[in-house]
């Protein structure tokens, strides 16, 4: 019976690590087209103040290509607007094809 315990315990761990590690994977991909934003952002906006920042989620565009969206909220001149960066990549090669900026009035 204890060595059915520890056989168990034994592939828990395993399972445990191996889903630790397809959510780092994600994260990343995140994380990296995150800053890809951040950058747009500051890069068209400079001197503006970037005040929230929201990732609006990922959408299939084909079998191997993906479009994150992120929306951020800039003051300028003390109004608020919003910014839309819509960033669509490759899953394969994890390379970006393509970049697109939407300005809103809030």
């Amino acid at each position: 019976m204890k060595r059915i315990s520890i056989l168990l315990s034994i592939v828990i761990s395993i399972f445990l690590i191996f889903q630790s590690g397809n959510g780092h994977a994600q994260k990343t991909d995140y994380e990296k087209y995150g800053r890809i934003a951040i950058s747009v952002v500051k890069e068209d906006y400079p001197g503006k103040e970037v005040v929230e920042y929201q990732y609006m989620g990922r959408q299939k565009v084909s079998a191997t290509e993906v479009m994150d969206s992120f929306r951020f909220e800039v003051l300028e001149n003390k109004k608020p607007k919003f910014v839309i960066v819509k960033i669509i990549h490759n899953l394969n090669n994890q390379k970006l094809l393509n970049l697109s900026i939407e300005e809103q009035e809030k």
